[in-house]
């Protein structure tokens, strides 16, 4: 054994200091108000902020669980709060073309205002309007422009009789026109007496009265002039009076809204519209023409709801610039939609109908919203990007965009400008970044969230005030200094790393809240460090079902393992099984063995497909490590087989590498290992010990093994030195290891290794590359030589036999 190498019982467990804390529980802390440990990506988050250019949208990476959404959402919240709060939105009807309704922006705040005055203003219309005409004043002028056009169209009369008269003729106004009729001594010609004149004097009367009739036709010419003049002149009347009304009532919303141009110019399309059909705001007077239903529509063809106003975005409750975050992106959540209703088995939709989205909710401001939704729902994506290049937001009918038929509105497009914030997994980024050619033009930001911060007493006081934090909002027991130094201690354990604390905030709530349940049924009046272990092993006992009924294969040797003993060509690997949020490890055996035959190494699992990429390359390194250490001077000259027993299903990953190479070692030298040291560790072709994953699983997952089946002193895992800083060990490791009934080993090279495993000195080469012949390695040299002679004396029998 090698002393040296035993791994300190005070470096298994990194203790947290309680003596640190000098309050009695967090309820005496001040909330966290900062963020732990993400400089990096506020300082981004803040850059893309106040960058103003176009292009600088922000994309948010990280892990899941470090509380991503919840900091940029406060760092945004509070940036937003000191911006201009910008200006509401609203949709107005557009008179010359009904199904191009116009977006306009007003001040902010007012949208809403606006709406409930133009209502109030049709309203006042609709009531003062026909009294104005009932009016005597009216009346009068109405009547004496009437009088004035009967008077005119008498004259036109008399002439036209007069000039009849003259021709022997009488005119007699019917309703139907004007009747020509032949006079004889000033007395009308009866049709008999017609019949009884001579045929020359019949056809003198048809042509006198056939030549007049140019002159009834000009003189129907001018009546009908007159009727049309009339009506010009009675409308002139009637919008007289109308404009003085509506030009009054418009004129306040115009000093209100000064200076808003697309507001003026919007009033003044209402003046005119309502003076072209001032004539529908009269009561109607004859029963079944044009009556009104109960919503205010003409039934006539005209309807009130054309100077409705459709609020599309409403700022009265924004402090600063609106912050959307929006949850289910799908196309209409995001861009808006058009709605519809069915009207004698039709689909009718208007202006009023069309509904915003989150993207104009947020305009102005900032959108944040999951990409993984994002990309889940279709369109949504090239539309987002499409509208952040253009900076216009168009609000379009999801059925006419996917090419059906369907007669809608199409709102005019909407100028954009907002700060869209995507939050995401590094693996979504990387393929947006590598297979979108316009995604770094429109994200030119990305704040990059870590999973873990340095541990130093400025961060453990942070982590104390976050949990501070947490129990206020979520209205827990506060927690006592053992508490809080235990979830410090759960903090470095999560991350696995004793110079780390976790920043996985997702978990760690999960706890706090769990431990406070505790607590409450404990009836205690404060969290401890025995109720948060108490919830950390009622979550494992709820999860780990799996990994008792794995454990239980090794209590009735289903699957064969020592924990005691010496074996050649035998060691005891680890790996860590992930069940959802449960990591446990499980030890299992590897074989190796060594003969003469056809040069290599054979894996058996890579022989059956059960090993991934990774493990084969782990393998192949194995040939170049053995071909470095023995094949200087000569070739190997023998098979390798190796093999994990008793494993059925696919493995991978590189940790059980120098595993099997310690197998293989042992084989050459016939040197028996250790059967009580499981070992762990990937290895290069130099016989460095690399650093592994999950080394605190693994470890507690072998000693749980051994403890089962009864600790003796003997026992321990062997580690990869750069592994030592990840020990967080469960108590029951560490106090077996000061007891002496467990042991850890680190080293950093093989030769480290085998010493360990098999007591006995690897060995150092002289000069002439020459191993010790009792040492490990010389033990090896020496079979390989043997192995080498016996080939060359099997190929010499073999060529003089051919002989």
């Amino acid at each position: 054994m090698a002393p040296s190498l035993e791994i300190p019982v005070e470096a298994m467990f990194r203790q947290c200091d309680r003596n640190q804390f000098d309050f009695k529980d967090t309820s005496a802390l001040a909330p966290l108000e900062t963020v732990i440990g993400q400089e990096r990506a506020v300082q981004a988050i803040d850059f893309g902020l106040n960058m103003k250019s176009a292009g600088y949208n922000i994309f948010v990476s990280g892990p899941v669980g470090t509380g991503k959404a919840t900091i940029v959402g406060d760092i945004v919240s509070q940036h937003a709060r000191h911006e201009k709060r910008p200006s509401d939105w609203i949709l107005v009807n557009n008179f010359s073309d009904t199904y191009r309704p116009v977006a306009i922006a007003v001040p902010s705040g007012c949208a809403h205002e606006f709406s409930r005055r133009m209502y109030r203003l049709v309203d006042e219309l609709r009531q003062a309007l026909p009294k104005a005409f009932d009016n005597k004043e009216f009346q009068d002028r109405q009547a004496a422009l009437q009088k004035k056009f009967n008077q005119l169209q008498e004259k036109i009369f008399e002439a036209l009789a007069q000039k009849a008269h003259e021709r022997q003729l009488r005119i007699n106004r019917t309703k139907i026109g004007y009747q020509t009729i032949a006079l004889k001594n000033d007395q009308p010609i009866t049709q008999e007496d017609f019949e009884n004149l001579p045929e020359e004097e019949q056809n003198q009367l048809k042509e006198n009265i056939r030549a007049f009739q140019e002159e009834i036709e000009a003189a129907e010419t001018r009546s009908n002039q007159l009727a049309q003049d009339q009506q010009t002149q009675f409308e002139q009347l009637m919008q007289e009076v109308a404009l003085f009304l509506i030009r009054n009532r418009l004129n306040m919303l115009r000093k209100t809204f000064e200076g808003w141009t697309a507001i003026q110019a919007y009033l003044d399309a209402v003046q005119a519209d309502m003076l072209d059909n001032v004539q529908y705001f009269m009561p109607v007077r004859e029963e079944g023409a044009g009556a009104a239903d109960n919503s205010g529509n003409h039934l006539g063809g005209f309807d009130f709801k054309r100077y409705s106003i459709n609020v599309l975005a409403d700022r009265r409750q924004v402090q600063g610039a609106p912050v959307i975050f929006e949850p289910n992106p799908t196309y209409q959540n995001v861009f808006g939609h058009i709605e519809k209703r069915a009207y004698l088995g039709v689909l009718k939709t208007d202006f009023t109908m069309v509904k915003a989205g989150s993207l104009l909710h947020a305009n102005g401001g900032y959108l944040l919203m999951e990409i993984e939704a994002v990309m889940m729902n279709p369109l949504v994506w090239e539309a987002l990007k499409r509208a952040l290049q253009t900076k216009l937001l168009s609000i379009e009918d999801m059925a006419s965009e996917m090419g059906y038929g369907v007669a809608s509105q199409r709102p005019e497009p909407i100028p954009l400008d907002i700060k869209v914030i995507l939050l995401g997994s590094y693996g979504v980024f990387e393929k947006l970044q590598n297979f979108d050619s316009k995604f770094d033009k429109i994200f030119k930001v990305r704040a990059d969230f870590d999973n873990e911060a340095d541990l130093t007493p400025e961060t453990i006081q942070l982590y104390a005030r976050f949990i501070a934090r947490v129990a206020r909002e979520e209205k827990l027991r506060p927690f006592t200094p053992d508490g809080v130094a235990t979830m410090v201690e759960y903090g470095q354990r999560f991350a696995a790393d004793q110079q780390k604390l976790s920043l996985r905030f997702g978990p760690i709530v999960g706890v706090l809240k769990e431990a406070d349940y505790w607590a409450r049924k404990s009836e205690a009046a404060a969290v401890t460090g025995e109720h948060i272990h108490q919830a950390l092993q009622k979550r494992r006992f709820r999860y780990n079902l799996y990994e008792e009924k794995m454990a239980a294969s090794f209590d009735d040797e289903s699957v064969l393992l020592d924990v005691d003993g010496r074996m050649v060509g035998q060691v005891n690997a680890l790996a860590v099984y992930q069940m959802g949020d449960i990591a446990f490890g499980r030890p299992s055996r590897i074989t190796a063995e060594t003969f003469m035959g056809k040069p290599g190494l054979v894996s058996i699992e890579r022989e059956t497909e059960l090993s991934g990429r990774t493990h084969d390359k782990g393998v192949l390194i194995l040939s170049g490590y053995l071909g470095r250490t023995f094949a200087q001077s000569h070739p190997l000259g023998l098979s390798i087989s190796i093999a994990f027993e008793q494993s059925y299903g696919p493995i991978d990953g590189d940790s059980a590498s120098s595993t099997e190479l310690y197998a293989i070692l042992s084989s050459l030298a016939d040197l028996p290992i250790h059967q009580g040291i499981a070992v762990t560790g990937s290895v290069n072709q130099k016989g460095e010990i690399q650093a592994i994953g999950g080394v605190n699983q693994k470890i507690e997952g072998y000693f749980d093994v051994c403890r089962k089946r009864g600790l003796n002193g003997r026992q321990g895992v062997m580690i990869p030195r750069a592994n030592v800083k990840n020990l967080m060990l469960k108590k029951q490791v560490v106090d077996a290891a000061v007891a002496g009934q467990f042991h850890l080993y680190q080293v950093a090279r093989v030769t480290e290794g085998i010493e360990i495993l098999t007591g006995v000195e690897a060995g150092r080469a002289d000069e002439a590359g020459h191993y010790p012949p009792a040492s490990v390695y010389g033990r090896i040299q020496h079979k390989l030589q043997t192995f080498a002679e016996r080939n060359r004396r099997l190929r010499q029998g073999d060529a003089e036999s051919r002989a």
